[in-house]
């Protein structure tokens, strides 16, 4: 297992130091600033890579690689935003990455209603209220959940919104068999493991639809290219928050399938009707079995890239929403330890 940590290079403060002080921590899920459907230049890359080995740390994984609503929506266009998705793999695979973090939802990426719940110990989390997504417009003046009201203007959005529907889950599975058929032939010539990311929550959310729920859908997944270079991303937060998957089984299916290439390890609390908050990695704080999902990875034989996912807002930390640096160098060093116990106790 190789512990890594996710790292905006612009948004946020966090010095790559800090992390390289992080017991156990090896390396970096990063990324760069390129515009959606971009080819990503080779000279940005490696640029980033020697940002990164200069802190004695490894940029082997990237985070992500966004497709674009023109490929998803399967539009005449979408062969020219292929041919660059392809075009930036191949440099990705020239500066030696070894796996790409991407994910196929629709519009909106992870969904909450809330950035900073705060919690009765004083910390703050993100969290998703069901009652409240059920009440929400997206197209009204003051929709503003996470940084979507950034992304595309209303105008966009109602185009988008009106586009899925004539698309519905099928188009969708469509429209990613025809770009997963396309792009992995090339990404194992690159030597890049393409890494799907669960949709999350793994559920339909504004009438959108949302396939990489569940393990009926993930196998399906799987089969359209049937090859290690199409591959997951786990993230135990994203499927967490439905009980009906799982996770340690699911863990034990997959990698044993070497179909893992990237797993996002966090723990989630599951509330009534659909709602559901994040927590601190620690199995107590949430519903998920910390220590019976990392027994999964070991008992698998997984040697491959671990990071610790969304972290509380603790000790005073300003920064990206779930994403500072105190509370996910906790969980690094918790899931760590986890792993150093199954290792002893099964020496």
């Amino acid at each position: 297992m190789k512990m890594i940590f996710r790292w905006y290079p612009e948004a946020n403060a966090i010095d790559l130091g800090y992390i390289r002080q992080i017991p156990g921590v090896t390396g970096i899920a990063g990324e760069i600033s390129a515009g959606v459907g971009q080819v990503w230049d080779l000279e940005d890359i490696l640029r980033l890579k020697n940002q990164v080995e200069k802190y004695g740390l490894v940029l082997e994984v990237i985070e992500s690689v966004k497709v674009h609503e023109d490929i998803k929506l399967g539009r005449e266009t979408r062969d020219l935003y292929i041919s660059n998705y392809i075009e930036t793999i191949k440099n990705l695979g020239r500066a030696g990455i070894k796996v790409v973090c991407y994910d196929f939802m629709p519009v909106f990426d992870w969904m909450r209603t809330e950035l900073e719940r705060p919690l009765p110990d004083g910390s703050a989390v993100l969290a998703y209220d069901e009652e409240i997504m059920r009440k929400m417009d997206p197209l009204r003046e003051d929709f503003g959940l996470c940084d979507w009201e950034t992304v595309y203007s209303r105008e966009e959005l109602a185009i988008l919104l009106k586009a899925y529907e004539g698309v519905g889950q099928e188009g969708l599975w469509r429209n990613l068999e025809y770009f997963l058929k396309a792009v992995i032939p090339e990404a194992k010539k690159a030597g890049v493991r393409m890494a799907m990311h669960p949709d999350d929550p793994c559920w339909p959310i504004f009438g959108l639809p949302r396939i990489i729920t569940c393990e009926e859908n993930i196998d399906r997944f799987l089969a359209i290219v049937d090859s290690p270079y199409n591959a997951l991303t786990f993230c135990t937060g994203s499927l967490g928050c439905s009980g009906a998957n799982d996770l340690p089984r699911l863990i034990k299916k997959y990698a044993s399938m070497d179909r893992i290439a990237f797993g996002h390890v966090r723990n989630v609390k599951r509330l009534f009707g659909g709602s559901f908050e994040e927590s601190a990695h620690y199995s107590r704080a949430g519903s998920l079995d910390m220590a019976e999902i990392m027994k999964a990875y070991f008992e698998s034989g997984y040697e491959g890239y671990i990071r610790p996912d969304h972290g509380r807002r603790i000790w005073g930390e300003k920064g990206g929403a779930g994403y500072g640096l105190y509370d996910r160098a906790l969980g690094a060093m918790y899931l760590s330890g986890i792993w150093e116990a199954l290792k002893k106790v099964n020496q």
